[in-house]
């Protein structure tokens, strides 16, 4: 490659859904949740192929940051403002700093297993050779309408145009994608900084871009939403591409992830930590201490410090309405 490759790493969020595992001092990159490393220090890991790694947070992980991820450079947001400023913000930084070179944008937060290196660098030269926003997607092996989906166009060979995007379909739609050779958007992205500040110039986080440019990131980030970089940036970008990924891939971004990840008794129930079942199936049960379940089926039960979460395996999602919650009375 004839430009630096730098990976840039996303670790300024806090993975609400796995409350109450994560809070708003705890954030999910930090955990390990039965691995030898925290998730934030295993992607740092898998990022090790670049020739620079950034990680991307808010100034009060920054700390935390150091600790999980000594060897990495770090930069911190002056706002959270989702992805769509942040990785503005990276861009900007990082060019200034290295110059020319080609990113990889990466959360701190998912499982991978497979190929991961082979499948960076393929779609960082595809970002350099064509000049486009390279997104990274997976094929489905379920209908999921957790996940954003990417429905393929020109194929290319190695690597696809963007024909659209959609995010969250329901079940019909998200079955219908799976049979029609759709991808998971995993959020993964490579481009080069001007390619990526040209296209974001375009859209509605331009206040930033220009803001950046005249040395004022603060203003910047206080004129502009907080929004995802696939809605600001990428659904109405001229030219977006997408590689296939080489590898398996879950996001863990609900409690019933650890279904598919760790391996289940005989009555299928899968934990993490200290657990006892006895007459119960099929169930998700997680902790720092221990829990019994008994005569309960297709229940996640999570269980941390003071708290714990009880909710049908099927409403995973539904922590979201107890984080909102929280938040409102100031108690995440």
């Amino acid at each position: 490659m004839d430009r630096p490759l730098v990976a840039v790493v996303l670790a300024g969020g806090t993975g609400t859904r796995l409350y109450p595992a994560t809070r708003s001092d705890r954030p999910k990159q930090f955990q390990s949740f039965g691995g030898e490393r925290s998730m934030l220090a295993e992607t740092v890991r898998r990022a090790g192929f670049a020739d620079e790694v950034y990680v991307l947070t808010r100034p009060a992980f920054a700390e935390s940051v150091r600790e999980h991820a000594p060897s990495a450079a770090i930069l911190t947001e002056p706002a959270p403002r989702d992805t769509g400023p942040a990785l503005v913000y990276a861009a900007h930084r990082i060019r200034k700093q290295l110059g020319d070179c080609v990113l990889y944008c990466l959360p701190s937060d998912h499982h991978v297993d497979g190929d991961f290196t082979a499948t960076a660098r393929q779609a960082c030269r595809i970002a350099i050779d064509t000049g486009s926003l390279v997104t990274v997607g997976v094929e489905p092996t379920r209908v999921d309408t957790g996940y954003g989906y990417i429905e393929p166009g020109v194929d290319h060979g190695d690597y696809f145009d963007v024909a659209s995007f959609t995010e969250k379909p329901d079940t019909d739609t998200a079955a219908r994608y799976v049979d029609e050779g759709y991808l998971w958007n995993s959020g993964t992205f490579a481009w080069t900084p001007d390619t990526f500040l040209a296209s974001a110039r375009e859209s509605e986080l331009e206040p930033l871009v220009d803001a950046l440019g005249a040395g004022d990131p603060k203003r910047g980030f206080e004129t502009v939403p907080s929004v995802s970089v696939d809605y600001a940036v990428l659904e109405s970008a001229a030219d977006v591409t997408v590689v296939p990924a080489d590898y398996e891939w879950d996001d863990l971004g609900s409690w019933d992830a650890f279904d598919r990840l760790l391996e289940s008794d005989e009555e299928g129930n899968v934990a993490l930590g200290d657990a006892m079942t006895i007459d119960a199936s099929e169930n998700v049960i997680a902790s720092d201490g221990h829990v019994a379940a008994v005569g309960v089926d297709d229940l996640v039960i999570a269980s941390y410090d003071n708290r714990t979460l009880v909710v049908p395996k099927a409403q995973a999602q539904r922590v979201r309405d107890v984080v909102e919650q929280l938040r409102e009375d100031d108690a995440f």
